[in-house]
């Protein structure tokens, strides 16, 4: 099987270059290339060049050390959310995916260790009474985030007072169109995306401090421990090496950091 078989070539590769060794790509029997799925209109994943049109980020770094360590080629799907992202890692249209981990999408792919934090916070309008992270979760205010968001995800586990208002594909101008009527008290989202939101918006704010860090992961299809394990191995060279800092660094994203190795 393709998919089997460019993992465990994968897993090979990795397990050499941990244990120092010299070690040389295995060819895949079916194909020569990886594909890799990621998170298109995420930030925190990749950004699209300005000057070339080609997207670059963390993710693709990423995707493309995996594959010159393999020897093989990478195709990189930008999907348009977690779940399809998900989706094509289960249903074999990609063999590897990168999507924050949360235990709600658990089961259908095995997830690795995180290897960045993506920080999140909020928007409001620049007369609200919020201002803090700590001001969030009080009775009557209505907290908006990007359906099935990791941020969505967290709010509908810990609010206990504030009510989660789910947007579907919320653009820069739905969300401060609502903030601006008063149909959100709040939008959470990534910091990076937060800022690019608040650009040239005189009348929002965005608040300075985070209310979490989503642990990005990298995913396997359900039952591959080979596979995980070679991921979790090429987390810790990279964390190790300094090549994700550097990627971090490179991609001009602004709150994101190296996930501690476990």
């Amino acid at each position: 099987m393709r998919l089997k078989t460019t993992l465990l070539a994968l897993a090979a590769l990795l397990l050499a270059t941990a244990a120092g060794l010299a070690a040389q790509a295995q060819p895949a029997a079916d194909d020569d290339t990886l594909r890799v799925a990621y998170l298109g209109n995420n930030p925190a994943h990749a950004l699209r060049d300005p000057a070339t049109g080609e997207a670059r980020g963390v993710v693709i770094d990423l995707a493309r050390e995996i594959g010159r360590r393999q020897g093989v080629a990478v195709v990189l799907l930008g999907l348009e959310n977690p779940q399809r992202v998900i989706d094509a890692v289960r249903n074999g249209e990609a063999d590897i995916g990168f999507v924050a981990y949360n235990p709600e999408r658990a089961g259908p792919v095995e997830f690795t260790d995180p290897y960045v934090l993506v920080q999140q916070t909020f928007l409001v309008r620049a007369d609200s009474t919020i201002r803090s992270v700590a001001d969030l979760d009080r009775p009557g205010q209505k907290l908006g985030a990007g359906r099935a968001d990791s941020i969505a995800l967290y709010l509908g586990r810990n609010l206990r007072n504030a009510e989660l208002v789910e947007l579907t594909g919320p653009s820069r101008e739905e969300v401060l169109r609502q903030l601006g009527a008063g149909e959100l008290d709040a939008f959470g989202s990534n910091r990076q995306r937060a800022t690019d939101f608040a650009q040239g918006a005189n009348d929002i704010r965005l608040l300075p401090d985070d209310l979490y860090g989503v642990e990005q992961t990298i995913i396997v299809p359900a039952g591959d421990r080979e596979a995980l394990d070679a991921m979790n191995r090429f987390i810790d060279d990279v964390q190790g090496s300094g090549f994700l800092a550097a990627a971090i660094t490179r991609s001009g994203v602004i709150g994101i950091a190296a996930a501690e190795p476990r």
